[in-house]
Formats: C-alpha cells, sequence, structure tokens
C-alpha cells in the first residue's frame, strides 16, 4: 500500500544558514513519522532571476543531504517530467495540475500550489519504470492477498 502526505516545513525569517538548517531537520522529521522507502524531488531549472535559482539550488540540497543521510534513494524529475505525467503536456500552467493532482489524488479540496508541485512530483514518481518494477515484483505475494498490479496501480 502506497499512501502520500503532504505539508510544508517554514522557515523562519533568519540568516540563510538558519533556513537551511530548518529544512534539513524538518525533511528529517518528516523521514522519521512516515519511514518512507524512496523519496522524488524536482530538478532546479535556471530561472531568470539567478539569486532566486542558487538559493532553491542550496534549500534543495538541504532536504536531499536529509533524505540520503535516511540511506533513501532520491529521484529527480524536471518539471517537464511532471506536468507531463500529471496534466499529459509538458506545458500544462499551475491550474492545470493543481486541479488534475486533485482529481487524481481524489482529495476533497484544492491543493496550493506548492503542495500541488510536490504532490504532482510523487504521482510523477509513481509513474516511473522503478516504482513500477517494484509493485511488479511484489505481485505474486499481493495475489496470494488478493491483490493483484492493473495498470501500475494495486487493485483488490
Amino acid at each position: 500500500l502506497t499512501y502520500v502526505a503532504s505539508g510544508v516545513i517554514k522557515t523562519p525569517d533568519a540568516d540563510l544558514p538558519q533556513r537551511l538548517k530548518t529544512i534539513l531537520q524538518g525533511v528529517s522529521e518528516i523521514i522519521r513519522t512516515y519511514t518512507p522507502d524512496c523519496a522524488a524531488i524536482e530538478k532546479v531549472f535556471v530561472n531568470v532571476n539567478p539569486q532566486s535559482t542558487l538559493l532553491l539550488g542550496q534549500a534543495r540540497g538541504a532536504a536531499i543531504c536529509a533524505l540520503v543521510s535516511a540511506d533513501l534513494a532520491v529521484a529527480e524529475y524536471t518539471a517537464l517530467q511532471v506536468k507531463q505525467a500529471v496534466a499529459g503536456q509538458g506545458k500544462a500552467h499551475k491550474a492545470q495540475v493543481q486541479d488534475m493532482v486533485q482529481r487524481l489524488l481524489m482529495l476533497s479540496g484544492l491543493p496550493g500550489t506548492d503542495a500541488a508541485d510536490a504532490l504532482g512530483v510523487a504521482i510523477c514518481h509513481a509513474h516511473s519504470g522503478d516504482v513500477l518494477a517494484t509493485l511488479g515484483a511484489l505481485a505474486p505475494g499481493l495475489a496470494k492477498k488478493g491483490l493483484r498490479v492493473r495498470r501500475g496501480r494495486l487493485v483488490g
């Protein structure tokens, strides 16, 4: 069974090292709470503002450090890959991604843009070959329990 959770790690209005520490500790806490067996993260794209791109890269690095410190494999996906997996086209707008994430995960409400992006990465990873291969390897044991894998999904 696969579970997906989303949330926000709020960083203090402090200097960069303190904010990176908060991200590292926040991701570590999420790992302790949910004990994931894999992780996925969006690749940084070069923004119009190089300073923003640099800061995003550092924040991403703190998150990746927490993940690999917990011995988790980290998959990386571009925004184009995520949009393709979620909305069916790589040039989907944020609103389309939000709507499709809500529909695909059967959420009661529309997720915020950041949550939709993060959940989109999870959906993209769930559609990746590695996850599907893992489900396929588990299929014989699942069949004994009355479950099977159909089109990459676990069904009863």
